[in-house]
C-alpha cells in the first residue's frame, strides 16, 4: 500500500488494534512513574530521618528535599536525552526504557541500606536513584504523549490525549492509599523499621504489569512510516534547537503554554495545600480530606476541557485557563481564609540560624487588637474550601487537557519527541518547580500572607499575553499530512 493511500484509509492509523489499548498502554506506565515519585515525596517525614544523620531533623528534612528537588532539576536532561532517542530508533522502545529504568530506580530505594547501617554511602546511592527517576520521567512524557497522539484520529485528539494529563492526578490518590493501607496493615513501629519499604518494592509488580502491556503493542505508526521512508532525522537535536524556525516554536510553547500550565497545576498542589495547612491552620486531616475530594470531583474536568478543545481549538482554552488564574487566584485564596474562620491577618517568619530553614507563625489579632499567634482553625466550612479547591482544579484541566494534543501538532513528526519534551519538563520542573519555595519566601519576606500568589500571577499573565500574541491554533492540523507532503515532495523532485 502507498503512503497515501494509508493516509487516506487512517484516522489515527489503527488498524490491527484500538486506540484504548494504546491509551492503555501509556497511561498505566505513565500513572507507574508519577506513583514512584509521589510515593518519594509523600515519605518525607519517615525517610529524612532514615538517610540522613541523626540529632539533626531540621537538617535532614532540608536534605532530604534538596533530594527530592534534584529530580526537578535533571527532568529537562531527561527530556534532551530520550527524546533524542524516542526520534532516532522509535516511541515505543524509548519509553519502555523510561519505564524500566524509573520503576529500577524506584524499587532500588526499597532496597537501600539506611545512614545507621551504611553511613554517608546510603544518602549518595539515594541521591543517585532520584536521579535516575527524573531523568526517566523527563523521557517519559513526551513518550506517552507522542505515541497517544500518532495513534489518535485528527478530530479526536484533544480528547484522546487528555487521558495521559490524569495520570498524575490519579497518581497521587495511588500512592497515598498504598501508603496508608501498609501504615494501617503494620504498628507504627514496624512500619518506621522496614515497612517504608513496601511502596517502592510494590512498584516492580506495577512495572512489570505496565511491561507486559506495552511490549504488546506496536510501534507508532507515524514514526513506523518515517522509518521505512527514510525520513527520520540523524541529528534531532541539533535540527530541534539549533533551526531557528523550529526553537521559536519551543521558546513560545514554553513561554507561551507550559510554564503558565505548571504554576497553575502548581498552586492548587502542593502550595495550597501549604497554605491552608500552615498559614490557615486547618488540620492536616480535614485539608487532605478537602484536596481529595476537590480532585476526585474536578479530575475528569481534564478529559472535558480535551475533547472541547478538539471543537473550539487548544489555544482558546488554555489561554483562558491561564487569565482566569490570573483574576482569580487573589479572591479564592482570601475566599479560603475567610472560610477557614480563624481570622489569620499575617505571618511572622523566623530563619534558623544554623541550617537557614525559614519558619512561618500566622497571626491573628485578639479582642485588644494585639497581633497573637492563629490557633488550630476550629470549625473551617469545609463544603467552601472544597469549592474553591475545586475552581482551582477547574483552572488546572483548562490549561493542562489541551496541552498534550497542541505540543504533538506544534512540532514535525521527525523531532516531535524531542522538540517537546523540553518545553514541557523545563516549564513543569524549573517555573513549576519553584513555585512552593518561592511562595514560602515571598510571604516569609513580606508578612503578607498573599504574597506567594505574586509568581503565579506574573508567570501565568506571562504566558497568557505570549500565547494569545504568538501560540498558534494547532486543532486544524493533521499530522499525517506532514508525511504525505514530504514523500510527494520527494517523488515530485526525483521524477
Amino acid at each position: 500500500m502507498t503512503l497515501a493511500a494509508r493516509v487516506a484509509s487512517a484516522p489515527g492509523a489503527l488498524s490491527d488494534y484500538k486506540i484504548w489499548k494504546v491509551i492503555l498502554a501509556a497511561a498505566v506506565g505513565t500513572m507507574i512513574e508519577w506513583y514512584d515519585l509521589f510515593i518519594f515525596g509523600s515519605l518525607t517525614a519517615v525517610l529524612a530521618l532514615k538517610f540522613y544523620p541523626p540529632g539533626n531533623n531540621t537538617f535532614a528534612y532540608l536534605a532530604y528535599l534538596a533530594t527530592y528537588a534534584i529530580g526537578f532539576v535533571v527532568r529537562p536532561f531527561g527530556a534532551l536525552f530520550f527524546g533524542r532517542i524516542g526520534d532516532l530508533i522509535g516511541r515505543k522502545y524509548t519509553f519502555l526504557a523510561t519505564l524500566v529504568l524509573m520503576g529500577g530506580a524506584t524499587a532500588g530505594i526499597g532496597l537501600l541500606p539506611t545512614y545507621v547501617t551504611a553511613g554517608w554511602f546510603a544518602p549518595i546511592i539515594l541521591i543517585a536513584m532520584r536521579l535516575l527517576q527524573g531523568l526517566a520521567i523527563g523521557g517519559e512524557y513526551g513518550g506517552a504523549a507522542v505515541y497517544v497522539a500518532e495513534h489518535a484520529p485528527d478530530h479526536k485528539r484533544g480528547f484522546y490525549t487528555s487521558f495521559i494529563q490524569i495520570c498524575p492526578p490519579l497518581s497521587v490518590f495511588g500512592s497515598l492509599g498504598v501508603i496508608l493501607i501498609v501504615q494501617n496493615s503494620l504498628s507504627q513501629e514496624s512500619f518506621q523499621n522496614w515497612g517504608w519499604r513496601i511502596p517502592f518494592l510494590l512498584s516492580i509488580l506495577l512495572v512489570g504489569i505496565s511491561l507486559y502491556i506495552r511490549l504488546r503493542m506496536k510501534e507508532s505508526p507515524i514514526f513506523a512510516q518515517l522509518k521505512s521512508a527514510g525520513m527520520t532525522s540523524a541529528q534531532p537535536l541539533k535540527e530541534a534547537f539549533t533551526k531557528w524556525s523550529n526553537l521559536k516554536l519551543v521558546l513560545i510553547s514554553l513561554f507561551g503554554a507550559t510554564a503558565g500550565q505548571s504554576v497553575v497545576a502548581l498552586t492548587a498542589y502542593p502550595y495550597g495545600l501549604f497554605y491552608l495547612q500552615t498559614i490557615l491552620r486547618v488540620n492536616a486531616q480535614s485539608a487532605n480530606r478537602i484536596f481529595a475530594i476537590a480532585y476526585l470531583i474536578g479530575t475528569p474536568f481534564f478529559i472535558v476541557f480535551g475533547a472541547l478543545s478538539d471543537r473550539i481549538g487548544r489555544k482558546k482554552i488554555m489561554m483562558a485557563g491561564c487569565l482566569l488564574a490570573v483574576i482569580g487566584y487573589f479572591p479564592i485564596y482570601k475566599a479560603m481564609e475567610r472560610a477557614a474562620g480563624n481570622h489569620v491577618v499575617t505571618a511572622q517568619s523566623r530563619k534558623d540560624p544554623v541550617t537557614g530553614a525559614i519558619a512561618l507563625t500566622p497571626l491573628t489579632q485578639d479582642a485588644s487588637g494585639a497581633l497573637v499567634p492563629a490557633p488550630e482553625a476550629p470549625a473551617p466550612n469545609l463544603p467552601m474550601l472544597i469549592f474553591l479547591v475545586f475552581v482551582q482544579v477547574i483552572f488546572i484541566c483548562m490549561v493542562a487537557g489541551p496541552i498534550a494534543a497542541y505540543l504533538v501538532e506544534a512540532f514535525p513528526a521527525k523531532i516531535r519527541y524531542t522538540s517537546l519534551s523540553l518545553p514541557y519538563h523545563i516549564g513543569n520542573g524549573v517555573f513549576g518547580g519553584l513555585q512552593p519555595l518561592i511562595g514560602l519566601s515571598a510571604i516569609a519576606a513580606t508578612g503578607n500572607i498573599y504574597a506567594g500568589l505574586w509568581y503565579p500571577v506574573i508567570v501565568a499573565g506571562i504566558t497568557f499575553v505570549v500565547g494569545t500574541l504568538l501560540l498558534r491554533e494547532t486543532r486544524q492540523i493533521k499530522i499525517w499530512d506532514e508525511l504525505l507532503e514530504k514523500r510527494l515532495l520527494e517523488v515530485t523532485e526525483n521524477a
